[in-house]
Parts: C-alpha cells; sequence; structure tokens
C-alpha cells in the first residue's frame, strides 16, 4: 500500500481485508455444507411432517443465507456511506441474532428433553434465555446507534468498521456464554445422575451432541468476548458471525442426524415417549 497513507488508515484497509476473506470463507463454507447434505435435508423435507420443530429447523438452516447476501453486500459494494453502512449493519446484526436464538433453542429442548420434560428446568432456561436475548439486542442496537461506522481511505478497499465503541459488543458474547455454561452443566447433571440407569442409543446421542455444540459455544464465545476487547478496526468483529453459522451448522447436522437414525432397534418405549416431540423420526411419526 502507498506510503502516502498513515499508519492508521493502512491498518484498518488490512482488517477489512482480512474481515472480508473471513467472511468469504465462512459463504463458501456454509455453501458446501449445503451441498453436502442436500440429499439428507431433501428428504427429511420431503418426508417430515410439518410441526414446530421442522419450521425451528428451517429458519435455523436459511437464516444464514440471507445474512451472507446481506453482509457480502456490505463487503464488496464499494464508497458506502457512514448512514448506509449502520442500516446494513442493523440489518445483518438481526439476522445474526435470529440464528443464534433458533440455534439455541434446539439444544434447550434436547435439555428439557433429557430432564424428562421437567417444567422447573424449562422455566429456568427459557427466563434466562429471554434475559439474554433482550440484554443482546439492547447491546447490539444502542453500539450501533452510537458508535460511528467509517470505510477505507485508500481506493479499491471496500467494506466498513465501526471505528469507536465496538468494544461493547463483548457483552452479547458474555451473556451467550453464560446461557451455554448453564445449559452444558444441566447435561452434564443429567448425565451424571443416569450414567447407571439409561444406557440408550438416543440417550447417549443428544448427551454427545449438547456437550459437543456447549463446548463450541463457550470457545468461540470467549473468543469474540476477547477480540472484542482487545482488538481494534474489523478485526474486533471477524468471529462474530463465524460463531453463529457454526451453531447452525451443528444444530442442523445434529438434527438432521438425529432424524435419519433408526432407533427401533436401540430405544425403549419410555425414550420414544420423552424425546418424541425432539426426535420427530419417522417411525416416532406415525406412531
Amino acid at each position: 500500500m502507498d506510503s502516502k497513507y498513515s499508519v492508521d488508515a493502512i491498518t484498518a484497509a488490512r482488517s477489512l481485508q482480512v474481515f472480508t476473506f473471513i467472511y468469504t470463507s465462512m459463504a463458501t463454507f456454509w455453501t458446501y455444507d449445503y451441498a453436502c447434505s442436500m440429499r439428507e435435508e431433501g428428504i427429511f423435507l420431503l418426508y417430515s411432517s410439518w410441526n414446530r420443530v421442522k419450521m425451528l429447523y428451517v429458519a435455523t438452516r436459511y437464516v444464514p443465507f440471507l445474512l451472507f447476501s446481506v453482509h457480502l453486500y456490505l463487503n464488496f459494494v464499494p464508497n458506502e456511506t457512514s448512514n448506509m453502512c449502520q442500516f446494513i449493519n442493523n440489518i445483518c446484526s438481526t439476522f445474526s441474532l435470529i440464528s443464534s436464538v433458533c440455534s439455541e433453542c434446539f439444544f434447550i429442548l434436547r435439555t428439557y428433553a433429557l430432564w424428562n420434560n421437567d417444567k422447573v428446568v424449562l422455566a429456568a432456561m427459557l427466563s434466562t434465555f429471554a434475559a439474554v436475548i433482550v440484554g443482546s439486542m439492547v447491546a447490539l442496537f444502542t453500539a450501533t446507534a452510537t458508535a460511528p461506522f467509517e470505510t477505507s481511505a485508500i481506493p479499491g478497499i471496500t467494506g466498513c468498521y465501526q471505528s469507536s465503541g465496538s468494544a461493547r459488543l463483548f457483552v452479547p458474547f458474555l451473556l451467550l456464554f453464560g446461557l451455554e455454561l448453564m445449559l452444558i452443566s444441566l447435561t452434564l447433571t443429567c448425565a451424571i445422575r443416569n450414567w447407571r440407569t439409561n444406557n440408550s442409543s438416543l440417550y447417549v446421542v443428544i448427551l454427545k451432541h449438547n456437550v459437543l455444540y456447549y463446548a463450541c459455544g463457550l470457545f468461540f464465545s470467549t473468543v469474540n468476548v476477547l477480540t472484542s476487547l482487545l482488538l481494534d478496526y474489523a478485526y474486533s468483529g471477524m468471529f462474530q458471525d463465524f460463531q453463529f453459522i457454526i451453531h447452525a451448522i451443528l444444530a442442523t447436522r445434529m438434527h438432521l442426524h438425529l432424524w435419519h437414525a433408526d432407533y427401533n432397534r436401540d430405544c425403549n418405549a419410555s425414550d420414544l415417549i420423552s424425546l418424541s416431540q425432539l426426535v420427530l423420526a419417522p417411525h416416532i411419526e406415525s406412531a
């Protein structure tokens, strides 16, 4: 880059290039994952009955396409004004929040099923989840409403970033960390209580899925809290949507795996009753 530009301008431009590269890579990975699972997903969409869980799956699966479309436009279209950047960023934040909420709902339902539909556990999870959603919305939209967006002063560098105030964006990920820490604690508590009495294949699969999902969530939440607080320019937000995309892929992939699994040989009747609304496998739906 030309030496006539300041160090600050060059650093900002490089951060935008890195951010665009990461986002393009995410879109490519998401498209590849969709292509790989197209057959399994087609069978699921064609043969499963329409219900709340299936609608949740559709939202979790396809909202990221909207997120990618809008954000890639922001990344590649040049000469955006600060107001336009703020407007498009708010749209992206809305899609990100919807995607995250849908993904978390899958695993709240699974944790509820693991606890044999315990209403107290459900009330605790939903109240915490509602507090996380409200707190995240307040943090997201107040940060973007007051912090100015800037574009690169170097020609040919597209995209924009928050020049200040982005440090406050750690709050949603800190809240998400707390939620997932609670959910993984509930899952592990359930596993410890029932490890001798429940050895069914379905139960073990649900436990493994939950632990893997929450472990990934805790890891990426920690990364995003640290990057929001410690990094500047576009670097501070480069992994934020990456976390939501990983959550969506894990949630939909794990649900497809459960739906396609054959539990007739391994699951007893009590498993089918307690988890029927979550798994929605063909033999369960016809029961």
